[in-house]
């Protein structure tokens, strides 16, 4: 009888222990949190950043860049020289055809004074060819009288044509010369019209690169000139925008340095083609009205809403 409550309680220990066994094995014991399985676990949900793209046509666009105009240059010196004389130092406003500065002339004076004075020359030669010609012609029709009444001989008669006939080539290869003359003498004059530096516009003078004498060579930078309006604005736009502008429709441009100013553009000039290798095509802006305290330069920013 002992015997056997020992043995049923042997197996009682047994299905005990093989069941804690079992618990501590068993495969459903859970697993640290990691930040792999948070994020997987978080449902996706349609958030407000998540915009699809008929969304993102209705939105604003805002194109940011630099004020420009058309007529800005680094005026350059057409050949080289002295300068002789500056007359206009930056900043100064100036119109078109002033005189800015000038390189020293004496040379090419007086080489352009000696190419006149040979063209003079030249043109009397012309006329003392042409009055002899004029001789040599009255000769002939002497001679012509003298043959017809049988007082000289053909040889002779043939001898005063040719004659009147030579003093006309000789006019005309003087003539020649006169020309050749006279182009020098162009070309003398326009060299002596580079020796004046002009404004090619009116404009402002806004730097002077140069002092007075000091030599330049062909193509130094003398002036940088600039005109101050009209203010233009150039921008690329994507290729969905294409079609939905028009020649003078307007945009609000701004600045971040002068955050109490903003002006009105309209659009100059279109594109009629879309850039194959960005998707983009071109748009100038003019701005219109007063421009306040904007400059050619400043960075600006233009709102285009897509939807418009």
């Amino acid at each position: 009888m002992r015997l056997r409550k020992e043995k049923r309680l042997l197996q009682v220990l047994l299905s005990f222990g093989t069941f804690l066994l079992a618990a501590g094995c068993s495969d459903e014991k859970p697993l640290p949190p990691s930040t792999t399985n948070a994020a997987a676990a978080i449902p996706v949900t349609n958030s407000p950043s998540a915009v699809s793209p008929s969304d993102t046509r209705e939105s604003a666009l805002t194109v940011t860049g630099p004020i420009i105009v058309e007529h800005q240059l680094d005026l350059a010196a057409q050949r080289d020289g002295v300068v002789a004389k500056i007359f206009i130092y930056s900043p100064s406003h100036v119109e078109a055809g002033a005189l800015l500065a000038k390189l020293d002339d004496r040379q090419i004076t007086a080489n352009l004074e000696a190419a006149r004075a040979k063209t003079r020359g030249i043109n009397a030669e012309i006329k003392n060819w042409m009055a002899e010609a004029e001789v040599f012609k009255a000769d002939y029709a002497r001679a012509q009288r003298r043959w017809d009444l049988g007082l000289i001989s053909e040889e002779e008669l043939q001898h005063a044509k040719y004659k009147a006939e030579s003093e006309q080539w000789d006019i005309q290869r003087v003539t020649e010369q006169r020309n050749t003359a006279e182009q020098e003498e162009r070309s003398l004059e326009l060299e002596l019209e580079k020796t004046k530096v002009t404004a090619p516009f009116s404009g402002l003078v806004a730097r002077r690169y140069v002092r007075e004498g000091q030599n330049v060579a062909r193509g130094e930078r003398l002036f940088w000139i600039t005109a101050e309006a009209p203010l233009l604005m150039r921008f690329t736009l994507p290729e969905r925008l294409f079609g939905r502008l028009h020649h003078g429709q307007k945009f609000e441009i701004t600045s971040a340095d002068l955050p109490n100013e903003k002006h009105i553009a309209s659009v100059r000039d279109l594109s009629p083609v879309i850039d194959p290798a960005s998707g983009t095509f071109e748009v100038l802006v003019e701005l219109v009205g007063n421009h306040g305290a904007l400059r050619p330069g400043m960075t600006v920013a233009l709102h285009i809403n897509d939807a418009q």
